[in-house]
């Protein structure tokens, strides 16, 4: 309690904390709401006896149990209602209410009362100790795909990148770690979202992000971040029968933790505090209900029975807890409503940098680390494999030594290899020892000769559930599917891992996704009953509102409406291995599972279906005549067609592929194109007889996928790289590819992640590149040596005519640099400068070299550091130089005084169209007096 001074000078005595308890005793009837929380504390420090609370207890109503009680505690004197506010002030969960209350009146307890233990037996706080304790539990290891081996989650996750996104996935930033997930300092997009909306591709890393998210909050201080934690799979809202309806009391606490202690008062607190609550909500794309909010009934109450899928949709509207927090995760593709959405995220996998530091807590020892570093280092194919964390996982187990299956040194090395080594690896350990096994390929063969029977019988299952869309099974489709004994021990199924809806009998699930569309593959091509309808049958599907004769799946699996919230790359996982298992490179290995005339016919089938699929979705891209150029716009399905024809690795089918290329730019800008894909896609354009122009342009390549392009720079006239997140490495390949063929003449890198060491290899490519005419290089990591490198090749070129250098930190010296090359520059006529932290110096030196320059057009210094010296030499430069035609000067420091000095240079320029000069320090009132002049723009 705060000490006061009395009138009369003199020091008041204690604080009486009864006569505290007395004047404000109906504000403590009102907002005690937990009694016996303070009973167990008085009587743990002996202050009430036993008959006390049963006194307390004996009450009608709880105001009554809370008066009594307080009539009790003043009875006892100061100590006593000096230790129950000092329980009050300790325990904020239960006496929530009061927390403002006891800060107003400044309360501190004395050493003696602080003494005193007070124990937390609120409800609340136990329920947020025992999801604690649960949470932190399940959460702590990984299972590998042998199953049988259990990972600490602590020592193998490493984070992803993580990339803020707009609704139109223009990247915004990266996210530099987990926790600044749900802070609101940046990448909000929409405030009255309530869902963090993380996307990512198969594999990537989402449920495994959400699990490490559920750890860190189980670790956590208790107070920090988000009282309650509530983990779902979005599958399991899909599992329900169908006339199931529960409230969302029972969604919570059955299906996900129950309270130890008076749950009425948990669910009350969790509906008065709402935002203390945060959710999880795993794979929306595996929902296996529509979850169209259009025709979804709004569930309003909390205690209302309703349909799981409901549900699910008011949590994410904010009809059902407003103002929870919520990460939902789906596949790449899914759709959801911009009204819902807060912050939308983009998992792209591990980067060089974070393959490295995944490589390091794998292989502790550091012999193995740098055998594996240099396998990845040597082979970019792998390291683009490698990039999705599910596939590194199982490539980093093949790479162990040791018994088991090796991976393989020769490339190429496709997608149906690895889940061939996974299967291999799961099959291997059930089976004896054999001479055989030491020779790779016989060991093999044998392998899957001999567990024929149980991986045809998984694949019975996965297409089963494919076919359905279904991705839980019950014991009845287990069996169905004669699975032998034993089988389920293998490790490809495992438990659904929270409480389902299937009640006490078991359900399983595939350990991926992923793993259940190979399997469904294995089943299509194994079963000598499988027809051609039903090999090509997720091909098929859903062809009939896309007008494209035999795609299929790469529009969805499902005719009728689109489900915007449910993605099927599933079917097109199914199709990718399907080609992989019937190429000619498995035929040694598919023999031991299939007769050969059944093989045979599969085979033909399938490259037959292939084959005019593909004429047909060529035929059918839009084209656009651009200048020069006939450019189409090829869609994310043509990189899955690429895909397709990359793991059956056929050349004549890529040749088809590279004929049926009719236009010469090719452009595949927001396709979700992977670093793996380059190998697809260098796989078909070397093919491709004449030059191209290709536009990747806001993908996710890496130096990965530079690398893996190398075949077909030979054909690229125009290379479009932007927002790509390469760096270092990925320009020195381009500087080793394009100045050994010298035919390009675009090269675009805008938004990546090149330094001043990128900048000399970029250099080379400027000086040696005869007929490039535009660099666009703006948004990385250059400094003033980065910038003197670039000038001093710009000086050399003859052909240049556009360079972008927009968000680099080159400064006064690298202004200098480009000042110096630009002087007499015969070609040059846009450059960029802009945001480049230029100041006076630098601004002084551009503007004199252009007094001696005739080839400049266009020069935007927007975003620098020019003030009104600045200007005045500029305003000098303006009256002799007469063939520049637009000057940007947006967002700098010139004045009117400045303003009024251009002003007076343009009565001796005619050739200048545009000044532009808003976000300066002019007045409106300044400006005004030069508006008659239409050259200017403020």
């Amino acid at each position: 309690m705060e000490s006061r001074v009395l009138p009369d000078g003199k020091a008041p005595g204690p604080p009486s904390f009864m006569k505290l308890l007395k004047v404000d005793r109906e504000l403590l009837v009102t907002h005690i709401r937990n009694v016996q929380c303070l009973l167990d504390n008085l009587m743990a420090n002996d202050y009430f006896s036993m008959e006390d609370a049963e006194i307390v207890g004996a009450c009608p109503t709880p105001p009554d149990k809370v008066r009594k009680m307080l009539d009790l505690v003043q009875s006892k004197g100061e100590e006593v209602c000096e230790y129950l506010l000092h329980v009050l002030q300790q325990i904020p969960d239960a006496f929530v209410d009061l927390k403002p209350w006891l800060a107003e009146r400044g309360f501190w307890p004395s050493e003696l009362v602080r003494s005193r233990v007070v124990v937390n037996t609120d409800p609340v706080s136990r329920y947020t100790q025992k999801m604690r304790l649960e949470w932190g539990r399940d959460s702590k290891f990984i299972k590998s795909y042998t199953q049988r081996e259990e990972m600490l989650l602590a020592d193998t996750y490493t984070e992803h990148i993580m990339e803020l996104v707009d609704f139109h996935d223009a990247a915004l930033g990266g996210v530099s770690s987990l926790d600044s997930l749900l802070v609101d300092s940046t990448g909000v997009i929409n405030v009255d979202g309530e869902t963090v909306f993380v996307v990512g591709d198969a594999g990537v890393g989402k449920s495994v992000l959400l699990q490490q998210l559920q750890n860190s909050w189980a670790s956590s201080e208790p107070g920090a971040g988000p009282r309650f934690f509530f983990p779902f799979r979005c599958r399991t809202f899909g599992c329900f029968p169908p006339a199931a309806a529960l409230s969302l009391r029972e969604l919570l606490f059955s299906h996900s933790c129950c309270p130890e202690l008076e749950p009425d008062a948990v669910f009350e607190f969790l509906l008065r505090f709402p935002a203390t609550a945060l959710f999880t909500f795993d794979g929306l794309d595996e929902l296996q209900s529509d979850l169209d909010l259009s025709r979804l009934p709004d569930v309003a109450s909390p205690l209302q029975p309703a349909p799981p899928v409901a549900l699910l949709a008011s949590l994410l509207r904010g009809k059902l807890l407003p103002g929870a927090g919520k990460v939902l995760t789906a596949r790449t593709g899914v759709e959801l409503p911009r009204a819902l959405v807060r912050k939308k995220v983009r998992l792209r996998g591990f980067g060089p940098e974070q393959l490295r530091a995944y490589t390091r807590k794998v292989f502790p020892e550091l012999a193995e680390q740098q055998r594996v570093l240099s396998q990845l280092d040597a082979s970019p194919q792998l390291s683009s494999l490698c990039s999705v964390p599910l596939f590194c996982w199982i490539i980093f187990r093949c790479l162990r030594g040791g018994p088991g299956p090796q991976l393989a040194t020769e490339l190429p090395l496709t997608l149906t290899d690895v889940f061939l080594l996974l299967a291999e690896a799961h099959v291997s350990r059930t089976m004896p020892s054999s001479p055989l096994r030491s020779d790779p390929q016989h060991s093999q063969a044998e392998t899957f000769h001999t567990g024929r029977g149980p991986l045809c019988a998984l694949g019975r299952l996965a297409y089963w559930g494919l076919a359905r869309n279904r991705f839980v099974f019950g014991p009845e489709q287990v069996a169905a599917s004669q699975l032998p004994e034993g089988a389920l021990q293998l490790g490809f199924l495992r438990l659904v891992p929270e409480p389902g809806p299937l009640g006490p009998q078991a359900a399983y699930e595939f350990l991926h996704l992923t793993l259940q569309a190979f399997f469904a593959a294995l089943f299509l091509v194994a079963d000598d009953s499988v027809g051609t309808a039903k090999l090509l049958r997720f091909f098929g599907e859903g062809t009939a509102r896309r007008g494209l004769r035999g795609l299929g799946c790469l529009g969805g699996c499902h005719g009728g409406k689109k489900d915007p919230f449910r993605n099927n790359d599933h079917c097109q996982f199914t199709n990718l291995f399907l080609c992989g298992l019937l190429s000619k490179a498995k035929q040694e290995l598919v023999q031991h599972l299939v007769p050969p005339a059944t093989l045979r016919r599969k085979r033909r089938a399938l490259w037959s279906h292939l084959a005019a699929s593909l004429r047909s979705y060529l035929k059918g891209l839009p084209r656009t005549q651009a200048g020069e150029f006939l450019q189409v716009q090829a869609m994310p399905t043509f990189i899955w067609m690429l895909r397709y024809i990359y793991e059956a690795q056929s050349q004549r089918v890529s040749r088809l592929a590279a004929r049926g290329i009719c236009a010469n730019y090719l452009k595949l800008a927001y396709c979700n194109t992977c670093s793996a894909d380059c190998s697809a896609l260098a796989f078909v354009l070397h093919h491709v007889p004449k030059q191209l122009a290709l536009d990747l342009d806001n993908n996710n390549l890496c130096d990965y996928g530079v690398k893996e392009l190398r075949p077909c720079f030979g054909r690229l006239t125009v290379i479009r790289l932007s927002v790509n997140r390469i760096a270092d490495a990925g320009a020195r390949v381009l500087s080793e590819e394009l100045t050994k063929y010298k035919i390009v003449t675009f090269l675009g890198l805008y938004n990546n992640q090149i330094t001043d060491v990128g900048a000399t290899y970029v250099a080379k490519i400027l000086e040696e590149c005869p007929g490039l005419t535009h660099l666009k290089i703006g948004a990385n990591l250059l400094t003033s040596e980065g910038g003197k490198c670039l000038a001093a090749a710009l000086k050399k070129s003859r052909s240049i005519l556009d360079i972008g250098m927009w968000g680099n930190k080159i400064g006064d010296e690298g202004a200098k640099a480009f000042a110096d090359a630009l002087r007499d520059h015969p070609s040059l006529a846009t450059l960029s400068l802009a945001f480049n932290g230029i100041s006076t110096e630098g601004g002084k030196s551009l503007a004199q070299a252009l007094q001696q320059n005739s080839s400049m057009k266009i020069f935007w210094l927007t975003k620098n550091n020019l003030d009104d010296e600045a200007a005045e030499s500029l305003a000098e430069m303006l009256e002799v130089n007469q063939t520049l035609n637009d000057l940007w000067l947006i967002q700098n420091q010139i004045t009117a005084k400045g303003l009024s000095r251009l002003a007076d240079a343009l009565q001796k320029n005619s050739s200048i169209l545009d000044i532009c000069l808003s976000g300066n320090p002019i007045k409106p009132e300044e400006a005004k007096v030069f508006q008659h002049d239409k050259r200017f723009h403020f």
